[in-house]
């Protein structure tokens, strides 16, 4: 990435490389809930020198958007259940295993385990009921209203209030993964770790980054589109970027 991009917004960042989530990540930069914030803003709130994230973005190459990031809300919301939220089911019933262990045979000896243990379950709590409503609400309406001539009358009246609910409950899973990361110290696993408290830290890790790429393309993509779509507006183009490209 070349080119001034200190006034470029966290989420069109990533939107046109999502390699670009890696560095951001590394850096604490929040794309997802807070992806409209600039590079600038984000890391004069965050003290951070925006050069030093500017160097580390040009490292990862040129844009290369990703096939979601052109994608319609119809198709979007299909990859969204087929990758994020097939990984989350996956995924969370293996944390979870690994979590009990971990937190039986080591909590002794690491006392922030316990309040690790206490976390993931209270963000499994909050994931699992909002990929339903997603999965059996929301994102019905949305296939609907994408195939529509007509606005289609919905219980909720606007789609925007599903959406805002939804969007609250990005926030509360996003503070979760934040006292898991301070918990853990970024997931580095102490030097008497055994394999299981390796893979568990891993995980954890894993599991942050998929959720903050989902909640991304939920809150930058798919729900401004929807919302420009159901006022009868030109849906915005996806996969746009506002960052300066190389000349």
């Amino acid at each position: 990435m070349s080119g001034s991009i200190s006034e470029a917004r966290l989420a069109d960042l990533v939107t046109a490389h999502p390699d670009a989530a890696r560095v951001l990540e590394r850096f604490g930069l929040d794309f997802c809930c807070g992806g409209a914030a600039t590079l600038a803003a984000a890391c004069d709130e965050r003290g951070i020198d925006p050069a030093e994230v500017e160097a580390a973005l040009n490292e990862v190459g040129e844009p290369n958007p990703a096939d979601w990031s052109t994608m319609g809300v119809g198709e979007l919301v299909d990859h969204l259940e087929a990758t994020h939220h097939a990984f989350l089911r996956v995924e969370l019933d293996h944390l979870q295993r690994l979590v009990d262990k971990v937190e039986s045979v080591h909590g002794d000896r690491h006392s922030e385990l316990a309040e690790v243990h206490a976390t993931f379950i209270d963000l499994r709590t909050d994931l699992e009921p909002h990929l339903l409503k997603e999965e059996r609400v929301l994102f019905p309406m949305i296939r609907e209203l994408a195939a529509a001539t007509e606005p289609p009358a919905f219980h909720c009246g606007s789609l925007r209030n599903p959406i805002s609910v939804m969007m609250r409950e990005h926030d509360r899973a996003g503070e979760l993964l934040g006292r898991l990361r301070t918990l853990t110290d970024g997931y580095t696993p102490p030097s008497d770790s055994c394999a299981s408290y390796r893979a568990l830290y891993d995980g954890l890790g894993r599991l942050e980054a998929d959720t903050h790429l989902h909640v991304h393309k939920e809150n930058n993509l798919l729900f401004p589109a929807v919302v420009a779509m159901e006022r009868g507006l030109p849906t915005p183009e996806l996969g746009r970027s506002t960052y300066p490209q190389a000349r």
